[in-house]
């Protein structure tokens, strides 16, 4: 049975702030770890009210002072954005400071709108030297080399840990020519899903890094103690979705009785194919759809995001969830 990992958006609920954002996302560090979960990654995004993860490398540092094994990384670092350099130097010091627990997940859209983009000052075109941007980060994490006059300190000798980032076939294709493990964004994305996995794991070169394909999928998942409990929580991220597809991005809406007074068909159609990808019910429930998923996608790894408004209500989602991966974990292989 594949691990199941988290992915913590810090989502700012409507009625609270960044600051409790924060605090829940090391709140719920706290219980992955008791509960065993095996990564808990942030994403880096920029000029939106509702998240509170811009800058990345600082809530890991955070999250990871505030736990003592779980690993804590990026998914991801929008690369485009940075100088790899200075990406280099602070995930070097994160891992200095955090030996063996730190990952580096690495995506090449910008994460922002474009006028945001130009206030980061970035050149609109990086995204076109992303490959070579990942090879100059994965050298500067490497060992020294004779010569080498550019450092990163700390830094170098670090080999955190490198991951391509996706939800297309560009992804899937460079993590294949790397030998990099691959993350596929289908918690959102998920049009790709199957074709990207076959392309990676097909075109797949092994590297010093990783010797086989491992190719982790995004999902949502929204778990309770009854079907019905489960779908009203689902329905904060139903909002969400429709507002994106609105051309809004508010705060982490509380769930509503009836997602269908909240939606218009077309939204309903557009929202639901960008949520296909999610997994809604009981532990029985659970047990039954994420295993078909699993034996489907074959993935190496299950990445869970889970955008419920009440803090507990998502620390609970996440316990039943374990639950549900012990289950899959003693079912017999030809159950």
């Amino acid at each position: 049975m594949p691990p199941f990992s988290i992915l913590d958006l810090s989502h700012v609920p409507q009625g609270g702030t960044p600051a409790d954002a924060l605090r829940n996302s090391l709140d719920l560090a706290r219980a992955a770890e008791r509960i065993g979960y095996n990564r808990v990654w942030y994403a880096e995004h920029h000029n939106m009210m509702g998240i509170a993860s811009a800058a990345t490398s600082v809530v890991i540092g955070h999250v990871a002072a505030g736990t003592k094994t779980i690993r804590v990384g990026a998914g991801g670092i929008m690369l485009p954005n940075h100088s790899p350099l200075v990406i280099a130097e602070q995930f070097g010091t994160l891992e200095t400071l955090f030996p063996g627990r730190i990952d580096l997940g690495l995506g090449r859209a910008p994460g922002t709108d474009g006028r945001t983009l130009q206030a980061l000052r970035r050149d609109v075109h990086a995204s076109d030297t992303f490959p070579q941007d990942v090879l100059e980060l994965q050298a500067l994490l490497g060992p020294l080399q004779e010569g080498q006059k550019v450092r990163a300190v700390p830094g170098y000798g670090t080999n955190i840990p490198l991951w391509i980032l996706g939800s297309s076939l560009y992804g899937a294709q460079l993590a294949a020519v790397l030998g990099l493990p691959y993350a596929f964004a289908s918690h959102f994305a998920p049009d790709a899903l199957m074709q990207a996995l076959a392309v990676y794991r097909e075109r797949f070169q092994p590297s010093a890094q990783l010797a086989a394909p491992h190719a982790m999928v995004g999902v949502n998942v929204v778990a309770a103690d009854t079907d019905a409990e489960a779908r009203r929580l689902f329905t904060s991220i139903q909002q969400t979705f429709t507002n994106m597809v609105r051309g809004t991005r508010n705060l982490l809406p509380p769930p509503i009785d009836d997602i269908e007074t909240y939606w218009m068909p077309h939204e309903k159609a557009h929202a639901s194919s960008m949520l296909a990808c999610s997994f809604v019910g009981s532990r029985e429930t659970l047990r039954r759809s994420l295993g078909d998923f699993l034996d489907r996608t074959g993935a190496s790894e299950l990445m869970v995001a889970s955008a419920i408004f009440d803090p507990a209500a998502r620390i609970r989602s996440y316990e039943i969830l374990a639950d549900v991966h012990a289950d899959l974990s003693a079912q017999p292989a030809f159950a």
